[in-house]
């Protein structure tokens, strides 16, 4: 293997394990979440995950000046909505319509990554991330699709912040050099106080339904906390500042990929020939995707003095 392909999977490796988990989330979270009880569990998910990671960032988070505390804030918020969106989307929309939907992220994130560079994204970079949402609509079409509902568009909406999340991360000045754990702490910590002041209007009480999760259900909460909240958005953060925010798309698009993994393995569906055919279709497109955008040696354009002071002006 060359060097530059080593340093490409160092990267890549651990942004491809957070699509993994990410992907394992679905069937963990459905276990322990309802209509009434979204909000309260996003609150335990991320008060378990906020001393863990207080402890590792710790140092940083004391060093952290105020504009740098002002972008994480911006993030945690952009998180928050993500989240949100993305439950309660999964929640009144089928599983179907949820995945293909949520992995148009891929086709979101070169297209505006190019409207803010000015460029316009390779035809390779298009036709992979093409073929990896035709293999998410093989792989999703078992059940059927629904009629468009109110689900539909929550899910289209947090594909949209994936994107926004993701791009501001990459490029708002605020948090440039910033300790990517000091910032994980610091979105995460939003995101705690946020759905801490929205819980007493959004249904179940979070002490209520503590006090009512099994043995089992808690261990579902810890794994949601530690890998895919933890563990996921600090690589998220770790990665996307390292190459670029398409690559870290197109890996984070084999999600729904992992979900159907885990939901052969441990919830016993049945995808059918296109199903897998549909799984094929995106390990193809994701291997094609990420020769595609290129390697993470390779520096960035730095963006117009006008187009820098348009991108702040509209994220602080």
């Amino acid at each position: 293997m060359q060097p530059s392909s080593r340093r490409a999977w160092l990267i890549d490796a651990p942004v491809l394990m957070v699509a993994v988990v990410w992907g394992s989330s679905y069937l963990a979270a459905k276990e322990i979440t309802t209509g009434s009880t979204v909000v309260a569990i996003l609150l335990l998910r991320f008060l378990v995950a906020i001393p863990p990671l207080g402890v590792v960032a710790r140092r940083a988070v004391g060093r952290l000046t105020v504009r740098e505390l002002r972008g994480g804030l911006v993030l945690g918020l952009v998180l928050t909505t993500i989240f949100l969106m993305e439950t309660y989307g999964v929640v009144h929309t089928s599983a179907t319509n949820a995945g293909l939907i949520i992995s148009l992220t891929m086709i979101f994130t070169p297209l505006a990554e190019a409207g803010l560079y000015r460029t316009r994204p390779s035809r390779s970079f298009l036709a992979a991330s093409a073929l990896s949402v035709a293999g998410v609509a093989l792989l999703t079409q078992g059940a059927g699709f629904t009629a468009p509902s109110l689900g539909d568009l929550l899910m289209l909406l947090a594909a949209l912040a994936r994107t926004a999340h993701v791009l501001v991360m990459h490029r708002l000045p605020a948090v440039k050099e910033t300790d990517d754990a000091a910032l994980t702490f610091v979105q995460l910590a939003t995101a705690v106080v946020a759905f801490a002041l929205i819980s007493p209007f959004a249904g179940t009480p979070p002490w209520h339904v503590a006090a009512t999760l099994t043995g089992g259900q808690w261990l579902n909460v810890v794994y949601l906390a530690l890998m895919c909240t933890f563990f996921a958005f600090f690589v998220q953060l770790w990665a996307v500042r390292r190459t670029s925010p398409s690559r870290v798309s197109v890996l984070l698009g084999t999600e729904p990929l992992w979900a159907a993994v885990v939901g052969v393995a441990l919830g016993g569906d049945r995808p059918g020939t296109l199903g897998y055919l549909g799984g094929a279709l995106i390990l193809i497109g994701t291997s094609w995707g990420r020769r595609a955008a290129g390697h993470p040696a390779a520096p960035s354009v730095p963006p117009a003095p006008d187009q820098l002071r348009t991108h702040e002006n509209a994220t602080t």
